[in-house]
């Protein structure tokens, strides 16, 4: 039993054709017409500098037919558990940069949905847990009991709003402490002190 279990072992890491050994971790594998350092990488889930360092001397740009060199075995981890996020398998030219603006989460929160995951050494095929984007939390309006709220638009100056709604720059200004006049931010809520009920022209 144990025999035959061995036999298997020595096959994987013994290339039966050309004799070469393989360290643990690795197994032989015969170039073959067309073959590149690069599209064994694609094929095996690994890297060319992975390939490399576990053939010291060998040259990409000269591959023999029959040649004979080791491709290091790739072992498959576990998922992540993903319970506030999804399942993403890795594709070539994934960074954990592109997926962030991708999937609109940030870097970091990638990176603390896949502890253990090396994100300068992605392998394609790998699967990661992306996660859901954090709601946008509402804006904090401004205390505006005797007046009524404005929401910035494009274009939106202060002096322009001011002239909107019949009040002075100051007045905005007074009623909205804080606020940054020369940045106005789209989307931005704004608290316009009441002083006539129709817009001016």
């Amino acid at each position: 039993m144990s025999g035959k279990h061995d036999d298997r072992h020595k096959d994987r890491h013994e290339d039966k054709h050309g004799g070469r050994r393989c360290p643990a971790g690795s197994f032989p594998y015969t170039i073959k017409p067309g073959d590149t350092l690069y599209f064994l990488a694609m094929r095996y889930n690994t890297t060319v500098e992975a390939i490399m360092k576990l053939n010291p001397g060998i040259d990409p740009e000269n591959l023999q037919i029959g040649q004979v060199i080791c491709i290091p075995e790739v072992d498959v981890s576990p998922m992540p558990p993903c319970p506030h996020g999804f399942y993403y398998t890795i594709q070539q030219g994934d960074t954990f940069y592109l997926l962030s603006q991708r999937f609109g989460v940030s870097v970091e929160a990638i990176m603390m949905a896949n502890p253990g995951v090396d994100p300068n050494n992605l392998q394609i095929g790998q699967v990661i847990c992306i996660p859901y984007p954090m709601p946008k939390p509402e804006p904090i309006l401004p205390p505006c009991p005797h007046g009524v709220y404005y929401r910035v638009k494009a274009g939106d100056t202060l002096f322009f709003i001011a002239q909107k709604f019949c009040v002075t720059v100051q007045e905005l200004l007074m009623a909205n402490p804080g606020i940054d006049p020369n940045n106005l931010m789209i989307g931005q809520i704004l608290c316009i002190p009441k002083r006539c009920i129709i817009f001016c022209d």
